[in-house]
Parts: structure tokens; C-alpha cells; sequence
């Protein structure tokens, strides 16, 4: 029987973990699930088992039990989309999302190629002036214009999108916007069409039977802490991207229903504490047509690229933080009822229902003002159904980074069953190379039971993540610099 290990002489806890980790009876399947997880911050630790049955021989093709792992958990990704959380889970995130939306634009994972051959557009909305902020605008020769203020802002001035006055800044209009702009964006996608119709001078029920409007969006935040849009907007036949829309259907047609469908589309919000607020568009928007030849500024790979980029963006580009406030124990209310029934103070936020206190948070005073404007609206019996408490980290905003309207291209789900099938055919061919017989995956039935866990590595297994980090960072620095000896 093999002795306990005495570690109190090793002072660190990583180092201590680590021994005890390559002391158990297969450190190699240790370091193997670690590095299977190509360096995710955050994984989800799940304890199970699962079988899978050909249904025609009854026999057992795999199964598999986390008991049997040296540290009795399994680990998998935690598939975050935020690259502030999970750089190497948002770079999955981004790449499916790059090959989503140039799929839409030039064809593959079952769209027609001849989309390439559609009108598209690649559409910026933005938000409304909510009041001066110090900005670094140029002029047509690219040299720097001074800001209100008087100064030449350098591009990474931390006072770019700070109100030039704070005491006028519309910050309850700001935060409003946030909150609706999810509402706002499905307004215009219907206005959009409404404004096509009647710029072709036909009824919505004509233009619905002859076309469709297809659309992939993401979100971006603004310096001054207000969202904007990026879209994809392309015309389609009646059936979707396997038919050509009618001859009427032009890049013009479209770039003016944008601009009619931005003027109409607004959303009316009344309160007794803040009045009658419209929530529209800004002014400033854009629509470009992207190339179908790939010789022109806006390609197909690089609106995708774009994209994908803002996808795994959050609200961190703002300034703020990447964590909710909301205590959660009393969900932002301060209190909780007691086994009488009777409201009791929070203990873990001391009634004020912020995990952490706004005023302690490490961002701008433009910033915490925004955050402190969504907690106090939140609180208003009027906007409880926008939770703002819940997202004032986000400045208010509650809507989803990316969607896309059902025929635009494939989804996430499919690109991920495209990897889960790659994989089986890899241990397949593992299979056949050991000489073992293959089986016929229609047949095959999986039966399951999991439970979660907690998140995180073990202190030890945090060591060999960081190893792994560094190794697929080293490995990519050598790809870019054209290492031969890979």
C-alpha cells in the first residue's frame, strides 16, 4: 500500500497539487484531459457516465465513467463566447461564427453558391446623440480635427466617449437606448420590409410571395458606452438562397429601404419618474455593398472576418466590467425572506443587492455613471421587466450579441454536429487501425447520466493549463513566422 505523500515542506499549492496529481496511478491521462481542452480558462468539471450500444448485436461499442479518471471528474470546455473569459473557447466561437456568415455570402455548409450572386449589403446602424463626448475626428485628408474640448486626442485617450458635460449627459436616455435597442433592431427588420414595398410600389403580401430578406447581426459597443449594429442583409428568392430574387430586387432597392426603415422604426417608452422617451436610430449609418467578385473594399471573407470579430467582443471594450453585480442570493433586492416569512437584510451584500459596490468598481466616472443610472432605472416598478439591475454591468444592454434570421445561412448547432461527427470518424479509423471491427452508427444507441460539478482547474491542473497555453501560443508565433521545423 502505498504511503501518503508528505508535502508540508512545498509552499505552493499549485506545486503541492501537482505532485499529488503525478502520483496518482495515470498522471499521463491527467495531463491528456488537460491538454485535450487547448487551454480553457474555466472548465466545466462533470461526473457521469455514458454507454453507447449497437441496437442490432446488443454489444457495447463505448462507454466511459469519469470514476475511472485519476481525479474522478471529467473536464470540458466551457464553450464561452467572451474572449475577456475564455480566449481559447472565443476563438472556436469566432471561427464558426466567420464560416456562419460567409456561408450566407458565397455558399458552402448547404447554401447555394450562387448567394455570392444576391444583393448584399453590409449595414452599420448606431445610436443617437445622447450629448457632446470627446471624440478624435479627421478630415478628408486624414489629419486630425480638434474635439470640442480643444485637444488633439491620441486614438487611445481613455477620455474618447466621455461627455464633455457630465452634468447635461442624457445618461437615463443612454441607458434606455441599451435596454430597447435588442427591440429596436426587430422593429427595423420589420420596417425594413414595409419600406420596400412601398419604395417598389407593391403590397407587403406581392413582396412576400416573390422575396425574402435574410439578415445575420452583431453588436458592438461604442466607447461612450452605447451599442451600435453590424448586419448582413442579402436578398433571396422565394425560397430562400436556392433561388435568385426577381430582377427589382437591386443593391439600391435595398440601401433605401435601409435609410426609410432607420427614419420610421422608433419605440415609445413612458414613465411617471422620467416622462415620454422615443428611442430611434442615430443619424449616422451605413450601407455597403459587399463585392460579389471579391475585387472590391467589402469581400465576403472580410465582412466575415468582421464579424466574427465583434462576436466574441463584449462590453468590456466600454470600460466596464465582464461580471454582473446582481447579488445573487437576494437577486438584487436587498433582502430575503426569512423562515417567518418577513423580509431579512442580505448578509452577503448588506441590502444593497450589488455583489461587489458600484462606487468600488475599477472604470471611468463615465462608465460608473452609466452603471449606477441602469441600477437606480431597474429599481422603478415601471422597468422591472428589463431586470437593469441584472445588466447594469452591460450599461443597460440586454439583447443578444449575434442573431440571424432561420434561412440566412447554417447555425452554430449544425457546426458543432459537423465537429462531433469528425471526431467519431477519427476514433473510427483509430479503430480499424488497431484492428478492431468497425460499426455501423445508425444502429448505435448512446445512453447517458451527468451532473455538474463546479468550474475551474484543480491548483495543479491550472500549472499544466498554463503549459498548454503557452505551448499553443509558441507553436502559433512560429506558424506566423514561417518555422520550417513544423
Amino acid at each position: 500500500m502505498r504511503r501518503p505523500l508528505d508535502l508540508r515542506h512545498v509552499v505552493s499549492p499549485g506545486l503541492r497539487d501537482l505532485i499529488e496529481l503525478a502520483n496518482t496511478h495515470d498522471f499521463n491521462r491527467v495531463t491528456e484531459q488537460v491538454r485535450d481542452l487547448r487551454g480553457c480558462t474555466s472548465p466545466v468539471n462533470l461526473h457521469g457516465w455514458t454507454i453507447t450500444t449497437d441496437s442490432a448485436t446488443k454489444e457495447v461499442v463505448r462507454s466511459y465513467r469519469s470514476e475511472d479518471e485519476p481525479s474522478g471528474r471529467l473536464l470540458t470546455t466551457c464553450g464561452n463566447r467572451r474572449a475577456s473569459r475564455c480566449p481559447a473557447c472565443s476563438r472556436v466561437y469566432a471561427a464558426d461564427t466567420y464560416h456562419l456568415i460567409k456561408a450566407g455570402l458565397s455558399g458552402g455548409k448547404n447554401v447555394a453558391e450562387t448567394v455570392r450572386d444576391h444583393p448584399r449589403a453590409f449595414v452599420t446602424l448606431t445610436a443617437p446623440s445622447f450629448g457632446p463626448v470627446h471624440n478624435r475626428k479627421t478630415d478628408s485628408t486624414g489629419k486630425t480635427r480638434p474635439c470640442g474640448c480643444g485637444s488633439h486626442h491620441t486614438e487611445d485617450d481613455p477620455a474618447l466617449g466621455t461627455p464633455l458635460d457630465p452634468a447635461t449627459y442624457d445618461y437615463t436616455g443612454a441607458v434606455l437606448w441599451n435596454a430597447h435597442a435588442g427591440q429596436l433592431w426587430g422593429r427595423f427588420t420589420i420596417y425594413l420590409r414595409r419600406a420596400l414595398a412601398g419604395h417598389l410600389g407593391m403590397t407587403q403580401k406581392a413582396l412576400n410571395s416573390a422575396l425574402r430578406v435574410s439578415f445575420a447581426k452583431v453588436a458592438e459597443y461604442q466607447k461612450r458606452g452605447l451599442v451600435h449594429f453590424h448586419a448582413v442583409i442579402r436578398f433571396d428568392g422565394p425560397d430562400g438562397h436556392t433561388t435568385p430574387p426577381p430582377s427589382w430586387a437591386t443593391f439600391d432597392a435595398l440601401q433605401v429601404a435601409v435609410g426609410l426603415a432607420v427614419e420610421r422604426a422608433r419605440l415609445t417608452v413612458e414613465s411617471d419618474a422620467i416622462g415620454e422617451r422615443v428611442i430611434k436610430w442615430g443619424d449616422r449609418f451605413k450601407v455597403d455593398q459587399i463585392s460579389a467578385l471579391g475585387d472590391g473594399e467589402l469581400t465576403d471573407a472580410k465582412v466575415a472576418g468582421y464579424v466574427a470579430k465583434y462576436a466574441t467582443k463584449n462590453a468590456e471594450g466600454a470600460g466596464t466590467v465582464d461580471r454582473t453585480l446582481m447579488c445573487r442570493p437576494c437577486q438584487g433586492r436587498g433582502y430575503v425572506r426569512g423562515p417567518d416569512g418577513f423580509r431579512d437584510l442580505c448578509d452577503d451584500c448588506e441590502g444593497t443587492g450589488q455583489a461587489e459596490p458600484i462606487k468600488a468598481l475599477p472604470v471611468q466616472r463615465h462608465v460608473r455613471q452609466m452603471i449606477r443610472t441602469a441600477w437606480d432605472l431597474g429599481n422603478l416598478p415601471e422597468f422591472a421587466e428589463l431586470k437593469l439591475w441584472k445588466w447594469a454591468h452591460m450599461l443597460g444592454f440586454r439583447g443578444h450579441f449575434s442573431s440571424k434570421s432561420r434561412a440566412y445561412s447554417t447555425t452554430l448547432g449544425a457546426l458543432r454536429d459537423v465537429r462531433r461527427a469528425w471526431r467519431l470518424t477519427q476514433a473510427e479509423a483509430a479503430r480499424a487501425r488497431a484492428g478492431l471491427p468497425t460499426t455501423d452508427e445508425t444502429t448505435l444507441v448512446t445512453a447517458s447520466s451527468w451532473t455538474y460539478l463546479s468550474s475551474g482547474y484543480r491548483p495543479g491542473e491550472e500549472l499544466l493549463a498554463a503549459q498548454a497555453r503557452h505551448d499553443i501560443a509558441d507553436t502559433e508565433r512560429r506558424k506566423s513566422e514561417g518555422d520550417p521545423w513544423l
